[in-house]
């Protein structure tokens, strides 16, 4: 039997509810300039692996073996140690973040993350790094055992078992700080807020939240995402106490009407500002059943053509082929085909015009929509004009 309706599998909906958002923390939607992280790298070597590091294929890992062990006083010929066959080393690329204010003698965490052919760094020691950022200054300096999270077996067959990823791994609180960020709070008399979404008025909501607080006008717009708030004289010396203030503000952010669609999971996502225009909406499914079954004629051990000898012919279930003959009787083989096709009737909806969320999803699941039925009908309604949002298909 075949079956011409497939079965619609959700894997997740998110319907976000059309009740009035929360105020958000200043500190949660926006960060002041110049007080950020910093990124940084390195390259290092991980010793002490159980013959799963690089193999002498990978130039770098024996140029670098070589140039450690001549930094140490031990000179010996690049040729030299290809012959010894080192596998329980591997060349690794180190990253790391510095947070703001971070100090000398600190400690950060840092990933280590295999760049040549190692197929598992579970056991490693990562040897002194230095971690540089893109002023190729040296901040940090990484060292430490390397945890995996992963394991990785391999049998003599070629069969393997692998859970996560081996080749990189986390040595926490594994980077000393050497050297800071210099960055210089007190005596500032203006500060510049940035949000990490830009926007017209969530930047003026938080222009407003900070006046008002502020009892005056500190604050100003420069753009979607920047507002310029001028230090106060009482808080010139102490600035971080007048910044924590202001992080505990809460702002109550505008957003834009979105839609989100992603067909290869059925998921839909459902901004809280969507709106949708007078449209009338009917979506039903299709079902095609279609049964084949074979008729099988066979005649008796004594039938007339069995005693005399007559030849049976047996008709084949496809076209295109010759006939089957076999002495005995006539057996028929003829072919039955059937086929059901059904509808589902399914109502007709109106959403009214200007319809929130809430009304949308209410309409929609009384008429049984799936998240797949979801997609379609909504690419529908955004094709008819009547869907006031942006649409982002993935």
């Amino acid at each position: 039997m075949k079956q011409g309706r497939f079965g619609i599998a959700a894997i997740l909906v998110v319907l976000l509810a059309a009740s009035s958002v929360e105020g958000a923390r200043l500190k949660d939607i926006a960060f002041f300039k110049g007080v950020r992280s910093n990124q940084l790298v390195g390259y290092g070597l991980v010793v002490g692996l159980n013959g799963t590091g690089d193999s002498t294929n990978v130039d770098f890992t024996i140029r670098s073996i070589a140039n450690m062990l001549e930094r140490m006083g031990i000179n010996i010929p690049r040729e030299r140690i290809l012959m010894t066959r080192p596998k329980n080393v591997a060349a690794v690329m180190v990253t790391a973040t510095l947070p703001p204010f971070s100090t000398m003698g600190n400690r950060i965490d840092v990933s280590v993350s295999s760049i040549g052919d190692s197929t598992n760094l579970a056991g490693g020691t990562l040897l002194m790094a230095p971690l540089v950022g893109p002023d190729r200054q040296v901040y940090a300096l990484a060292q430490g055992a390397v945890a995996t999270g992963g394991f990785a077996v391999s049998g003599a067959s070629g069969s393997s078992v692998q859970k996560n990823h081996p080749t990189a791994g986390l040595i926490s609180r594994g980077a000393l700080i050497e050297k800071e960020v210099p960055v210089t709070l007190d005596g500032k008399k203006e500060l510049a807020l940035t949000l990490f979404h830009p926007d017209f008025t969530t930047a003026e909501k938080v222009r407003e939240v900070i006046n008002r607080t502020m009892g005056g006008v500190y604050s100003r717009c420069v753009d979607s995402g920047t507002i310029k708030i001028a230090v106060p004289e009482s808080y010139q010396d102490r600035v971080p106490e007048w910044m924590a203030s202001l992080e505990r503000l809460e702002v109550t952010p505008d957003s834009v009407a979105k839609v989100i669609l992603n067909e290869k999971t059925g998921t839909v996502v459902l901004g809280e500002k969507v709106r949708i225009s007078t449209v009338a909406v009917a979506h039903g499914n299709l079902s095609i059943q279609i049964k084949e079954r074979y008729n099988v004629s066979q005649p008796l051990p004594l039938s007339p053509e069995s005693r005399t000898g007559g030849a049976s012919t047996v008709v084949p279930p496809r076209e295109g082929t010759g006939p089957i003959v076999t002495p005995g009787g006539a057996t028929v083989v003829t072919p039955e085909s059937s086929i059901a096709v059904k509808e589902e009737g399914k109502p007709m909806i109106i959403l009214p015009s200007g319809a929130d969320l809430g009304e949308v999803v209410k309409a929609l699941n009384g008429i049984g929509a799936t998240p797949r039925d979801l997609i379609a009908i909504l690419l529908a309604i955004k094709a008819a004009g009547a869907l006031q949002a942006d649409l982002e298909v993935y």
